[in-house]
């Protein structure tokens, strides 16, 4: 074999060596990465889902509002990519505890019976005004001790939750949707769809509450979001409760 043989089969083998270590590299890389959105979202491999949504007013049948069937397209893909499943189920027949599988829950409490339960058992400290009657405060936020009012079209907010109960076991994640209007339930899933690795890389795989506004929804849809504050710890500590009227007693 003369030097340009052995110069040539060198070269070929270093350009083989070449792009199997960077085959190798990309693999780990893209490996590590799905381990990491699979653990923040609490979705293994085949693991399965939960998408509980608001069953809509035409009838008995499972009917889903136009902006939340959007809202469960942005979900599905997420846990497509994690190579799990996912079953769709009404809000009014999710009757089972949480942790055991990775939930999520799309909707206000006004018609969703799940998330107002999740509202009261995960986040006390969060209230909302579902009064039928309109008012100034009908679909506001209580954060603590901050009001947050809706402006339909113009300033909508909406909380985004990601929450764990007991973590130390294995606990699966619940992830709340809860808007003001239903553009702001898509709003939300887009912005964790699209915000997912950063949310990881700062909050890990700990709980965490986000309040948004979704900002001219009439001429933007759900795409323009602004994140108002992390509001975890307001939003987990329990809400003074009111003091009882007193009895007034009249001297005689």
């Amino acid at each position: 074999m003369n030097d340009d043989v052995r110069n040539i089969v060198l070269g070929v083998l270093a350009a083989g060596i070449s792009a199997a270590l960077g085959w190798l590299a990309r693999t780990y890389l893209w490996k590590r990465k799905l381990r990491r959105k699979q653990a923040f979202f609490g979705l293994p491999d085949n693991s399965e889902s939960l998408l509980v949504v608001n069953r809509g007013a035409a009838g008995p049948d499972l009917a889903v509002m136009r902006h939340d069937v959007f809202a469960l397209l942005e979900l599905a893909a997420l846990i497509k990519d994690c190579n799990a499943h996912a079953q769709v189920i009404p809000h009014d027949m999710a009757r089972q505890g949480f942790g055991e599988r990775t939930e999520f829950c799309v909707g206000g409490p006004a018609s969703n019976r799940r998330m107002a339960a999740h509202l009261v058992s995960l986040l006390p400290g969060v209230r909302v005004n579902v009064d039928a009657e309109p008012s100034p405060d009908r679909g506001a936020f209580l954060v603590g001790s901050e009001r947050y009012r809706v402006e339909v079209g113009r300033s909508e907010y909406a909380i985004l939750a990601r929450l764990t109960v007991d973590q130390s076991n294995g606990a699966r994640p619940v992830f709340l949707f809860c808007g003001q209007t239903a553009i702001t339930n898509q709003a939300l899933t887009r912005y964790l769809a699209r915000n997912h690795e950063r949310l990881s890389r700062k909050h890990g795989n700990n709980s965490f509450v986000l309040l948004l506004k979704v900002v001219n929804s009439q001429a933007y849809g759900p795409d323009v979001v602004e994140l108002v504050a992390d509001v975890t710890r307001a939003a987990q500590t329990p809400l003074p409760t009111p003091a009882a009227p007193q009895n007034s007693h009249r001297a005689t």
